[in-house]
């Protein structure tokens, strides 16, 4: 029933400054339910291993899910019953499991001169461990009967319903003091989450991508058109690969020029049929942009 994608492409001010890839992204389909995860590592001079710091967000996500959602029926009747409690206990087990990896991987990789020669030892003595790793995480799972989601730190997810429009169904909000990242790597960070879940809405497809993708976007009205039309390729997905993964490398040159991440899990059943709806959407977006367009140019 579900199919998915994931592609991390660096980002062009990445290629300038000789600065790795720090995104990570993947999907995984179980017969039941799916799930598509995104991180960004953090860029700044203390979160200098971020980029596996994301890696393993992205797989702690998967196999939190994955171990909670087994027992398919079981959660299905739990997340019904209190999914706010549900997705909380998913998010602190996402944090522990990012923790025991960053610190196995720490312990099998002390602190190389190269990373520290950066930092004075005062100020390489105020940071802990776990910012080394620092990354955001944004995650969205697909079941038979239900969906949810949950992120912290920037990044989108949109959801693609089955009439074709698209919608940001996860607004994500910091409310942390503004010098303050929200990212998996704080302290607080259980406190950091916003999530969703909906057992109602008709979903096509739901997309999760790094802030990367947002930041090549003039407006959040072709931000949405956008996972429209790609919605609309997914029927055929050597095509949908080809065009998106050619695009977002593009878009890599606009907005931030900040790496982007991509991954989605989608209905693979009404993939084809759904394209003729999402194809007929694109035609009325299109005529709303115009309109749009029309009356900026008026005032």
């Amino acid at each position: 029933m579900f199919k998915g994608f994931s592609r991390s492409v660096i980002g062009a001010s990445h290629v300038k400054k000789n600065i790795v890839c720090q995104d990570s992204s993947a999907y995984k389909i179980y017969e039941d339910f799916s799930i598509a995860v995104v991180a960004d590592g953090h860029g700044s001079k203390k979160h200098f291993r971020s980029h596996i710091g994301s890696q393993m967000a992205v797989e702690a996500a998967v196999e939190t899910v994955s171990s909670f959602c087994s027992d398919y029926e079981s959660i299905e009747k739990e997340l019904k019953e209190n999914y706010d409690m549900i997705l909380k206990n998913i998010e602190k087990q996402v944090i522990a499991r990012w923790h025991k990896k960053i610190m196995k991987h720490f312990s099998e990789n002390p602190v190389r001169p190269d990373e520290k020669k950066q930092f004075t030892e005062d100020e390489f003595s105020k940071i802990p461990i776990e910012s080394y790793y620092g990354s955001t995480l944004v995650a969205a799972v697909m079941g038979r009967n239900f969906s949810f989601g949950f992120q912290i730190g920037d990044g989108s997810l949109v959801a693609v319903m089955e009439d074709g429009e698209a919608a940001m169904i996860m607004d994500y909000e910091e409310s942390n003091p503004a010098n303050i990242t929200a990212s998996i790597c704080n302290k607080t960070a259980s406190t950091m989450f916003s999530h969703f879940y909906t057992d109602k809405k008709k979903i096509f497809a739901i997309f999760v991508s790094t802030d990367g993708l947002y930041t090549s976007f003039g407006s959040d009205y072709d931000f949405l058109d956008y996972h429209t039309i790609i919605a609309s390729q997914l029927y055929d997905m050597a095509v949908f690969e080809s065009s998106v993964v050619k695009n977002i490398t593009k878009r890599t040159h606009f907005g931030t020029e900040d790496d982007i991440s991509l991954s989605c899990v989608y209905n693979g059943k009404t993939a084809e049929s759904n394209a003729v709806v999402l194809r007929q959407k694109i035609e009325e977006n299109k005529r709303r942009a115009n309109a749009r367009k029309a009356r900026s140019n008026n005032r």
